[in-house]
């Protein structure tokens, strides 16, 4: 199965749950079993599910056949090029191609001059008026194509503009662009770009992240410390004429591999293996050229070889738009998009789907707490309208005394609750204060003064070291009062629930510990960066600055994050003991009710007892609903998983 195909059933698997997930909430809310937190977690779901994205990051140095890539995997259907990919330099700027249906199909293009200023890529996208905009014809491929020319738009500046920009290093003059018989100097004219357009793989979340060559990654912090390392899968791209060359490496090592990272989630592509297509050759020799070079791309990566992936991007294009089947084997590019489907989406679903199980289990739960509490109250109803029959006025009238009583006693026990409510709500504050962003904005005030320090910054590893300790500890502390409150909670509901016949269930605790393993990875590719090649870069000021905002954007969405698992927590807690509340308060009313009707008719009790024992039916019923309705957004749709080929052995057909 192709990537295309597979992320086609990922899409349709989604459109499932949405609609399954909202005859669920209807049913839920017709049958007043829907509290604050059932109604949280099914927007969560919801949300979750609708707005999934999956990114793939394309990383080469210049000259590769990226866009080539991009385009024979993704844009064929066009029946021609779309990303610009001539020879030389096309994409000058990071590029994401994505789609926002409130947004209409265009080009957003981010001045490269913003980088003179200290936002982080991230508060610009908040700017749309600073982008310039062009609309797209979807419709339209040639406009399309021509318009998404301008990512390879270029100008010519001072050297010292140059500098200022981030292209001109005075350290490694073989890194800096060629000066022009003007002694001017070409670099990007946008920073940044954006793609909206209705795809089909687009709409359904995929997002595809395009980069430029080394100077352009390295220049740009938010790449290297946010983008990259938050993709689902990065495919770097080699040429296999020339193997892994030392600006390969470099992106390689400074960019792409991270210890204690995934590499799983890294497929190597040896493109251009038509290039070694030689007639004077016979296809095993060229078949063992391409064998022999893959394999020391391999080890030169420290990679196992079945993730280095022999491919011919421009053939593979041109097989799909001619319908060519020989040329498209021929092309390897039909192994490459097995690979990406199964590493890519198999474990993109994998992901999504253990979510959601774990999100309907929790909203099953807590629905089921409601049905129980009813399904108690009736049976309770039940055995005190049994011990009636054959009573005298009195024994009833007595009857209605007692269960007045008890209902003022429960009115009156109201102190108690609030305690509960009380304690619990001065340690969830300690929790909020930990997560929250004057916490943040405080922890990292040390590191931002080191970076802002002028020249060589020595010391910005240990401010970074001292830094993440913190937020460590921050964490972890915020891991420890949660422990604290689960304990209070559990302890609280086992007395209420003593006291008044209540079920309350401590929900579960939030898990700190993952939020604890995205700082390991934010701090992994942060002090990677502040490797010896980066050094200079860190002494200008500017772009120190940029760094840190690129990392206080970064963590303010784990924080973020846990503090919303927290307060959704707190929903379910609160929640419980207000259903429970509620339908107790309904439970005195219903009793004092029956009795009301067993003193005005003597025929009142049968009756009664005939209702409650169809409304044990009918919650018996309902309880059996709800499982069928959770189950089925629980079940995984039957998808066929093809075996990625060993490309090794696969044969090599050589084309015309």
């Amino acid at each position: 199965m192709s990537f295309n195909e597979q992320f086609d059933q990922h899409g349709a698997w989604r459109r499932e749950f949405a609609l399954r997930l909202k005859l669920l909430s209807e049913w839920l809310k017709d049958h007043d079993l829907i509290n604050a937190a059932v109604e949280e977690r099914l927007l969560r779901l919801e949300t979750q599910v609708r707005s999934d994205k999956v990114m793939v990051a394309f990383v080469a140095e210049f000259s590769r056949g990226k866009s080539e890539l991009i385009n024979a995997i993704f844009f064929a259907g066009y029946g021609r090029r779309i990303m610009p990919a001539s020879a030389g330099r096309t994409t000058m700027c990071p590029t994401e191609l994505g789609y926002d249906a409130e947004v209409p199909p265009c080009l957003r293009l981010l001045p490269i001059e913003t980088r003179l200023k200290p936002q982080a890529l991230m508060e610009w996208r908040a700017v749309p008026e600073k982008w310039t905009r062009v609309d797209l014809d979807v419709n339209d491929p040639v406009q399309l194509a021509q318009a998404l020319e301008k990512v390879a738009e270029v100008r010519h500046v001072s050297r010292d503009e140059a500098r200022a920009l981030g292209f001109w290093h005075d350290d490694a003059p073989e890194d800096n662009p060629r000066i022009d018989a003007q002694g001017m100097v070409e670099v990007p004219k946008w920073r940044h770009a954006l793609i909206n357009i209705a795809h089909p793989l687009l709409k359904q979340g995929l997002v595809i992240l395009d980069t430029p060559g080394l100077n352009a990654i390295g220049a740009e912090p938010e790449l290297t410390v946010s983008l990259i390392p938050q993709a689902h899968a990065v495919v770097f791209i080699l040429a296999a004429d020339t193997g892994v060359t030392k600006s390969d490496l470099a992106i390689w090592r400074e960019h792409l591999v991270t210890d204690g990272d995934d590499n799983d989630a890294r497929l190597v592509v040896l493109n251009k293996i038509d290039t070694l297509w030689d007639a004077l050759s016979t296809p095993a020799q060229i078949q063992a050229q391409i064998d022999r070079q893959r394999a020391t791309s391999a080890d030169i990566l420290g990679l196992p070889v079945a993730q280095v992936i022999p491919v011919s991007a421009q053939k593979g294009l041109v097989a799909k738009v001619t319908a060519n089947d020989k040329l498209l084997q021929a092309s390897c590019l039909p192994g490459l998009e097995r690979a990406l489907a199964q590493g890519v989406m198999g474990q993109r679903q994998k992901i999504l789907r253990s979510a959601v199980t774990g999100g309907i289990t929790e909203l099953r739960a807590e629905a089921g707490r409601v049905i129980h509490i009813r399904r108690r109250d009736l049976a309770e109803q039940m055995m005190e309208l049994r011990g009636l029959r054959g009573k005298n006025t009195s024994v009833i009238k007595h009857m209605r005394s007692r269960i007045e009583q008890e209902q003022v006693e429960f009115n009156t026990s109201g102190a108690k609750i609030q305690a509960v409510r009380s304690i619990h709500l001065k340690l969830l504050r300690e929790v909020f204060t930990l997560l929250g962003t004057p916490t943040l904005k405080s922890e990292l005030a040390q590191l931002t003064e080191v970076l802002k320090q002028p020249g060589i910054k020595l010391g910005v590893k240990k401010a970074y070291g001292q830094t993440f300790a913190r937020l460590h500890e921050s964490l972890k502390n915020a891991q420890r009062t949660s422990a604290e409150i689960q304990n209070m909670l559990a302890g609280s509901f086992k007395q209420l629930n003593a006291e008044f016949g209540f079920s309350l269930q401590a929900p579960k605790e939030p898990e700190m510990s993952r939020f604890l393993v995205d700082l390991e990875q934010i701090e992994r590719s942060h002090l990677q960066y502040l490797g010896v090649a980066n050094i200079l870069k860190l002494a200008q000021p500017e772009f120190s600055e940029r760094l840190v905002r690129a990392l206080a954007t970064r963590l303010r969405v784990v924080y973020e994050t846990a503090l919303g698992e927290v307060e959704l927590w707190n929903k379910s807690a609160a929640s419980q003991l207000d259903a429970q509340l509620k339908e107790r308060r309904k439970n005195f009313g219903r009793r004092i009710e029956a009795i009301e009707r067993i003193q005005q008719a003597a025929t009142g009790l049968d009756e009664r007892i005939d209702e409650i024992e169809r409304h044990e039916r009918e919650i018996n019923e309902l309880d059996g609903k709800l499982d069928e309705l959770t189950a089925q957004l629980t079940t995984a749709p039957v998808s066929r998983q093809d075996p990625v080929p060993d490309t090794e052995a696969a044969p090599l057909i050589q084309a015309a």
